[in-house]
């Protein structure tokens, strides 16, 4: 009797250490599914703020953006502005020439016959006491002083403040604009956000940020799958314990909802192209935009739906809410239809409802279509930007264009392929082990 009491003690035991090991598992997978979640948002949100820091709008087709590279390139033309010895032999000639030539109009202008008595005498001084012929002389040591003046590096700089104030005058009519005020307090209060003093700075940093966080979430993701496969495994090691059966499906079914949640929430596809550099001349010097973005967007499932359902058209709310009943809700009623099936007795096992979203409702269920169809998106968008992009791509002397396209599957999408796998080995499983089925 004291043996049968002991072997009877001895199946409980088993469960509630089962109980308690998968329910750490499940605390680890909810922790990496957390932190992969929070993740995907902070790099989602980063990518934003690059987007919107890059964005060709703000840079290659910014007024300010140009004046500040224009105006670098014609204050440094001024300032360091030099002639070849044969240029300024050629140039000292013409104004030489000039010279002479204004030489000449005065000498016409006073030898035309005058009328008044002023006119008069000061023709008759000029003929008297000037000698325009030395004047002719001079010409050639005067064009020679007007060349050293201009070359003065206090005249040059002059000059340049002049070029300069033009363009401080475009930029102070250019902020009149609220279009461009309002993009430029966009842009401080990003560069405040990450506390960044230059375009540059800000870039370095939210590249940096990126890789660690595309790190860190693959890793997350890896982990998670890695707690889905010990599962799996426990079904394999315990699979002739019948008496363990229920308890490890219905955990199995907590990591399934978990995968689920992180699958729908965490982004899955990322559309990313860009002008990774454009570089052409300007009065003999280079122009460059790097890294000009001319389109990102970034979604998850959930967020897909969020953009379908809030569009004024009804097809689009039409489409917005089939993923969401056959993507969504019908996921979620099939997991749970599978534990009410399991745990319940057999009339309400039995139950038309419950029968058919526990083994039914996958032929209606769109999340292995889901799968497919960002799969396919994918490799449509990536082929077309490749195809588009590739076009833009120009080298030559004088311009040189190389755009990028940085289109990617996101881990919200492994994780979600990984529900719906996983999705079908517990429909599987759940057709073996049901005592409710073939009775």
């Amino acid at each position: 009797m004291h043996e049968t009491h002991i072997s009877s003690k001895k199946p409980v035991v088993l469960k509630l250490l089962l109980i308690f090991g998968l329910a750490i598992l499940l605390c680890a997978e909810g922790y990496f599914g957390y932190h992969l979640h929070q993740l995907s948002e902070q790099q989602e949100e980063i990518k934003k703020d690059y987007s919107n820091v890059n964005n060709i709008s703000s840079g290659l087709f910014s007024v300010d953006q140009w004046r500040d590279k224009v105006s670098g390139i014609v204050s440094h033309q001024i300032r360091d502005f030099t002639l070849s010895p044969k240029q300024k032999k050629d140039l000292q000639k013409e104004v030489e020439q000039i010279i002479i030539a204004l030489i000449d109009k005065a000498e016409a202008l006073i030898n035309k016959p005058k009328k008044t008595i002023d006119g008069k005498i000061k023709k008759f001084i000029v003929k008297n006491f000037v000698n325009t012929d030395d004047f002719r002389e001079k010409a050639p040591s005067l064009a020679k002083d007007i060349i050293a003046k201009v070359y003065n590096p206090k005249n040059k700089k002059q000059l340049s403040n002049m070029a300069m104030s033009k363009f401080d005058a475009l930029e102070r009519a250019e902020y009149l604009d609220s279009t461009v005020a309002a993009t430029k307090a966009e842009t401080d209060k990003i560069y405040k956000k990450y506390q960044a003093t230059s375009n540059e700075e800000l870039n370095n940093k939210l590249t940096s940020s990126l890789s660690q966080i595309r790190t860190l979430t693959y890793n997350y993701s890896f982990a998670m799958l890695g707690c889905i496969a010990i599962v799996l495994s426990l079904w394999w090691i315990l699979r002739k314990r019948v008496d363990l059966h229920a308890t490890l499906f219905i955990m199995s079914l907590m990591f399934a909802f978990i995968l689920l949640f992180i699958g729908l929430t965490a982004s899955m596809i990322e559309v990313d192209a860009r002008i990774k550099t454009l570089d052409f001349m300007v009065l003999g010097e280079h122009v460059i935009f790097e890294n000009q973005v001319l389109f990102f967007q970034s979604k998850s499932i959930l967020d897909v739906v969020k953009v379908l359902i809030g569009q004024p058209g009804m097809d689009a709310v039409l489409v917005g809410i089939l993923i969401l009943v056959f993507s969504i809700l019908f996921p979620v009623m099939k997991l749970s239809a599978t534990g009410i099936h399991l745990l319940s007795k057999r009339k309400i096992a039995r139950n038309r409802i419950i029968r058919y979203f526990a083994f039914q409702s996958g032929k209606w269920s769109m999340a292995d279509v889901i799968v497919i169809a960002i799969l396919m998106v994918y490799i449509g968008l990536n082929g077309l930007l490749d195809s588009q992009l590739r076009s833009l791509n120009i080298k030559s002397d004088d311009l040189n264009v190389i755009t990028t396209n940085n289109t990617a599957l996101q881990p919200g999408y492994i994780i979600f392929i990984s529900f719906v796998l996983y999705g079908l080995i517990l429909s599987t499983i759940l057709k073996f082990i049901s005592p409710h089925e073939g009775h």
